[in-house]
């Protein structure tokens, strides 16, 4: 190869690695440019993401003054909420303040009308005392609104009542007689006989607590003297006005006098009421003041009366209570009294009673709670031991029947199994029943409001609070058992009649203690029979002896258990007939033959 060629080719090679240079260059500085084009592109889009930043943030932060505002406006819609509630609650408030304020000037309105019709009554009175005074034979005196009658006592009638017709101040007035005892008048001198009769043309001015007043208004006035305690009470015929009874509650018409010395109220003390018919009612009353027929709820008791045979039925419920339990234990822990039905029947009774007692107890305390359930349960409890009492009671005076009547032929299987499934199951399908229907319609437990007279107050107990049932159901299933209680008793007393003749001739024959025996059937319910005599108008003195007889059976019944565990009765009672056996006994000789 020419040296030429060789030179060429060299030339070529450098001009080959020059361009190959320039290549590279070029690569190079596009790749300088790429990259700085992806820097620019991802520059720009670093930009548009910290713009998209800052647009988040201008528009989290236009939110947040969204919500800010929000709140603020929910705060300033609260505030006047509040401001609007403040107002209202106390617009309610002086609204009671007024109210309170314009029932104070009613209530002084009353207090000074009350006051004026007292001080108008005693002006009454006085003018009325005038006439009386100053005529000297008998004469009538006719006013707006009264009319008196001045009696002159000339003769003194055979009965010493002095019949007088009390004078009409209208023709719309209506005709009410008296009959004056004179015996008062006898020791005055002869210018002192008399009396005067008024009558009212309104009740208004004794109306002072919305009496309901159902017949005139008349006073016998008696100038310089207060004539009480009679012997031969006055005697008082009043027409009445008829009523419609539209509620639960019982009414009744009343004689009542109205108490002029003390709190200016109509009271009840020593007046005795007696309806003659529909449309008359008698009073006889041992003192001479206003009187009048008032309607009057049936069982209004007087708050003090109330007090008093509450503290009564609580001490002798306690006692019960403490001598049935001493019962029940007695019964447990003695083994030959596990052994005798009649033992069985007694602590049956007891337990029963203990149930009453307890659950009574409780009946007031629990009126008082909020919690409505309670006073159901004690309600119920209540009325489900009574019931079981009731029907132990008709067991006892079966049991004696089948003892002291058909000695020989009492056999009966499972006897006190059967009893027990009568005295406690019975009772509990009756209290069961209703609490089923009571789903269905109102309740017939909780509790209900006792209305004490003379009194506004009302005494809360937990009882049946639906006259339909406490009548329907407990009044008809002691009207039973009493009946059936009292047929016993004469049957029994019959035949004690007949074994204490047999006794007299043959001294083997066994005869129990007569007196035992009765007040044992007093025991099984002949004391619970006074709700008889206590119905219609309140009789204290039938309430006072009902509440302690009543309440201290358990008592009773723990003395009778005493006394027939007694050793010496024991003995005796081995020693007698095989009669004398009770129904337990004889079964279970019978199933060892």
């Amino acid at each position: 190869m020419s040296l030429c060629s060789k030179e060429e080719k060299a030339i070529q090679d450098i001009i080959q690695a020059c361009k190959e240079k320039k290549a590279i260059q070029d690569i190079i500085q596009a790749c300088k440019e790429k990259k700085a084009i992806q820097d620019i592109i991802q520059a720009c889009k670093e930009k548009k993401a910290i713009q998209d930043i800052i647009q988040a943030c201008k528009e989290k932060k236009a939110i947040q003054d969204i919500i800010e505002t929000c709140e603020e406006k929910k705060a300033i819609q609260d505030i006047i909420q509040a401001c609007k509630e403040k107002k209202a609650i106390q617009d309610i408030i002086q609204a009671c303040k007024e109210k309170k304020a314009i029932q104070d000037i009613i209530q002084a309105c009353k207090e000074k009308k009350a006051i004026q019709d007292i001080i108008q009554a005693c002006k009454e009175k006085k003018a009325i005392q005038d006439i009386i005074q100053t005529t000297e034979q008998s004469k009538d005196y006719y006013f707006k609104d009264l009319a008196i009658s001045v009696v002159k006592i000339n003769s003194i009638p055979t009965d010493h009542l002095l019949p007088v017709t009390a004078p009409k101040v209208s023709d719309k007035t209506r005709t009410v007689q008296t009959w004056i005892p004179v015996e008062p008048f006898l020791n005055l001198s002869g210018a002192e006989q008399k009396f005067g009769i008024v009558t009212y043309n309104s009740s208004q001015q004794f109306n002072q607590r919305n009496a309901s007043i159902m017949s005139e208004v008349i006073r016998i006035e008696v100038v310089g003297r207060d004539f009480v305690n009679l012997t031969n009470p006055l005697k008082i015929r009043f027409p009445v006005n008829s009523y419609i009874n539209d509620t639960n509650k019982s009414y009744i018409y009343s004689c009542q006098y109205y108490d002029e010395q003390g709190n200016n109220t109509w009271k009840t003390d020593g007046c005795n009421t007696t309806q003659i018919n529909d449309t008359v009612v008698g009073c006889s009353c041992d003192h001479m003041t206003p009187f009048a027929v008032l309607l009057v709820e049936v069982n209004d008791i007087d708050v003090q009366q109330w007090e008093i045979l509450s503290y009564i039925s609580y001490v002798g419920c306690s006692l019960s209570a403490v001598f049935s339990a001493s019962s029940i234990l007695s019964f447990i822990f003695n083994r030959n009294a596990r052994a005798e039905v009649s033992s069985s029947i007694h602590v049956s009774l007891s337990g029963a009673l203990f149930l009453l007692n307890l659950s009574f107890m409780f009946s007031e305390w629990a009126a008082t709670l909020t919690v409505k359930e309670v006073c159901v349960f004690i309600a119920v409890t209540i009325h489900y031991s009574l019931l079981c009492s009731f029907t132990w009671m008709a067991i006892e005076a079966l049991h004696l029947y089948l003892l002291l009547a058909r000695v020989f032929n009492i056999y009966i299987k499972y006897y006190m199994f059967k009893l027990s499934l009568i005295g406690w199951g019975v009772p509990a399908v009756l209290v069961g029943s209703l609490l089923s229907v009571q789903q269905h319609t109102r309740p017939f437990y909780g509790t209900n409001n006792v209305t004490l007279s003379n009194s506004n107050a009302t005494n809360p107990v937990c009882w049946i609070t639906e006259p339909l049932i406490l009548y329907g159901v407990n009044l008809s299933y002691f009207t039973i058992i009493f009946v059936f209680n009292t047929v016993v008793l004469i049957t029994v007393s019959r035949q004690i009649f007949k074994l204490k003749k047999l006794d007299n001739k043959h001294k083997k024959i066994p005869v129990k203690d007569f007196s035992t025996v009765l007040g044992l059937m007093c025991l099984m319910g002949t004391s619970w029979g006074l709700v008889f005599l206590g119905s219609g108008y309140t009789s204290y003195p039938i309430l006072y002896i009902f509440c302690i007889s009543n309440t201290m059976q358990g008592f009773s019944i723990f003395l009778w258990l005493c006394r027939t565990a007694r050793p010496e009765k024991q003995k005796a009672a081995h020693t007698k007939s095989a009669s004398t056996l009770d129904t337990f006994t004889i079964e279970k000789q019978k199933e060892s033959r």
